[in-house]
């Protein structure tokens, strides 16, 4: 019996990990059923045996993707210090994160799609931001916490768009340069950083 739930949550995770890398790179609209099936070398009765539809298959993945930046952001500030945001900005809008789209950020490639959902994905995306923008707003500097807040969601708002008019531009040159550009404006914008124990 153990070793039957062992393949049972190695399906469902492959599953996941198929629905996650087809919705960041071709969009909810881009794979059906069959074709994120068949990424994940399943059935499609499988596929419905584990998230019951295309839209709880995009949930999880969402909220799968979104856990990664929860559990990233805190590792940057750690390893980091002071030059956390450096480090992030770098990381988020360099060639091979801004190149590899199936396994990019959740939040550049799924948010355009959560505004085509209703309230109950909208909320859960809007719990996890929450998260994000109190993790990051941690380790910067402002004069009170809606402050600190408020430089964090400027910062997630110009990475998120930077990250996706660098990803549009035809050119290498054009994608680095709005690379370059939109690091520098995310660093400018934290102005000075912290530390804290996280």
């Amino acid at each position: 019996m153990r070793h039957k739930g062992v393949d049972k949550e190695e399906t469902r995770l492959k599953i996941l990990e198929a629905a996650s890398c087809g919705f960041r790179k071709y969009g909810f609209a881009g794979m059906g059923v069959d074709g994120l099936s068949k990424a994940a070398g399943v059935t499609s009765g499988a596929f419905y045996s584990h998230f019951g539809s295309k839209d709880g298959a995009f949930n999880a993945a969402l909220a799968a993707g979104l856990d990664e930046v929860i559990e990233g952001i805190p590792k940057f500030q750690n390893e980091y210090g002071t030059d956390w945001v450096k480090a992030f900005a770098e990381y988020y809008l360099g060639k091979p994160h801004r190149s590899d789209l199936e396994k990019g950020c959740a939040m550049a490639a799924l948010t355009p799609e959560v505004v085509r959902f209703g309230p109950e994905v909208q909320g859960e995306f809007e719990n996890k931001m929450t998260v994000i923008a109190a993790l990051m707003a941690r380790g910067l500097i402002g004069n009170t916490d809606e402050a600190r807040l408020a430089k964090a969601w400027s910062i997630l708002g110009v990475l998120i768009g930077g990250i996706n008019v660098a990803r549009a531009m035809q050119s290498t040159k054009a994608s680095e340069d709005v690379a370059q550009a939109i690091t520098v404006a995310a660093i400018n914008l934290a102005g000075l950083t912290c530390t804290e124990e996280l």
